[in-house]
């Protein structure tokens, strides 16, 4: 599957139920690209997108993405090798942001 680079809320307009939605951001976002040469996309999104993409590269049941809070600015990569299952390399980073925005979001409970 060849993606091409898509515009802004291009997921948005793929289809008319949350279904549809879901399967679109998995088109557009998820699997091995077709050629020999790398390539790097930078998905900008929400926590729910986010958790559906990680759900998927997990291989957890649908209802699972529900508990995947992700903060605000948080990093989350995800790679997908042709012949290889998805990896998850980092989920819900936030090294790279000062310590006062960290967390923005989440109850004290969940900062570690």
């Amino acid at each position: 599957m060849d993606r091409k680079p898509s515009p802004v809320g291009a997921v948005h307009g793929g289809g008319t139920t949350r279904t549809g939605l879901a399967r679109r951001a998995l088109d557009l976002f998820t699997g091995p690209v077709e050629g020999e040469q790398d390539r790097h996309e930078l998905v900008v999104t929400h926590d729910f997108l986010v958790a559906w993409l990680v759900r998927d590269a997990l291989h957890a049941p649908k209802w699972r993405w529900l508990g995947l809070d992700h903060g605000n600015a948080a990093l989350t990569v995800i790679r997908y090798a042709p012949g290889r299952p998805a990896s998850l390399l980092v989920s819900n980073d936030m090294r790279h942001l000062p310590a006062e925005l960290r967390w923005t979001g989440f109850a004290p409970e969940p900062h570690v």
